[in-house]
């Protein structure tokens, strides 16, 4: 049984940086404390705690002169202010990518545009950028495009993490609801990349397993695109839940992972695999 792993499966850019960070951080200091999970995978949280990285639910959590991780995802500008109006030692884990959405955000708003984010709603990556303006509307599908109001100029980004046959979709829809609409494209290259990648692999492997935890947004995007094409996707956290039973008869495997995911559960998955006996 052939095993093919995708090249860019995995920790991205953004996550890998904000990881190591937190990692150094904590080694060099003994403990550096973060505002919620600092990426969506319940196994790098546990690592990053062992390590020193705690996660809290508050500043006022944190004694004052600890330091504060702001992680990949983005924090709101408020909370910001309050930090720094507190005297805190802030890190700044933030994605670069991230922040660049939150300057286009600004810069539509400042043309005097009505602000609609695509994306999931409550996640911390969007909450986030929908904060960076006043009164932003946040949109995941194109029934929720259809209901909005009409608008005279309209400004939109997505969600660093959408698929972008959802994102045409939206904007598609919402062109019927704008005058004049300007769209920044913001899905970032690393999600591009893997979702051409997941569509290559699921085209030509007999299953396709994907990595991921069930919070993050990203890896249950890979498998729900993967199983547009091959429905023989599987999405699991941890090697711990490969069933041989879904590779009788197969004879090529593809694997790709959310970019929260560390290399060492991909890893682990692809062995596991590999020691199947597929008839």
């Amino acid at each position: 049984m052939k095993v093919i792993i995708a090249k860019d499966a995995g920790y991205c850019f953004g996550v890998r940086d904000a990881v190591n960070l937190a990692h150094d951080t904590a080694k060099k200091f003994g403990n550096v404390y973060m505002l919620g999970d600092i990426v969506h995978n319940e196994n790098v949280v546990e690592d990053l705690n062992k390590a020193g990285a705690k996660v809290v639910e508050s500043l006022g959590s944190i004694s004052k002169d600890k330091k504060i991780l702001f992680r990949a995802h983005g924090t709101k500008p408020d909370l910001w202010i309050k930090a720094e109006k507190e005297g805190r030692d802030i890190i700044d884990a933030t994605c670069p990518l991230v922040h660049e959405i939150h300057d286009e955000v600004k810069k539509l708003s400042d043309e005097g545009r009505q602000i609609v984010v695509i994306g999931d709603h409550g996640h911390d990556e969007v909450v986030a950028i929908a904060a960076q303006v006043d009164k932003a509307i946040v949109i995941s599908n194109k029934k929720e495009a259809s209901e909005i109001r009409r608008f005279r100029r309209v400004g939109v980004v997505s969600q660093s993490t959408q698929m972008i046959e959802n994102v045409q979709e939206i904007i598609n829809v919402l062109m019927t609801r704008a005058y004049d609409l300007k769209f920044i494209n913001t899905i970032c290259f690393p999600t591009k990349r893997n979702h051409d990648q997941i569509k290559e692999l699921a085209a030509t492997c007999d299953i396709i397993v994907i990595i991921g935890s069930y919070t993050s947004a990203n890896s249950k995007r890979l498998t729900k695109l993967s199983k547009t094409i091959n429905k023989n996707t599987y999405q699991v956290t941890c090697v711990d839940e490969i069933d041989e039973k879904w590779f009788l008869d197969c004879h090529k495997v593809g694997i790709s992972a959310g970019a929260s995911t560390p290399d060492y559960l991909i890893s682990d998955v692809a062995k596991k695999i590999k020691t199947i006996k597929n008839k």
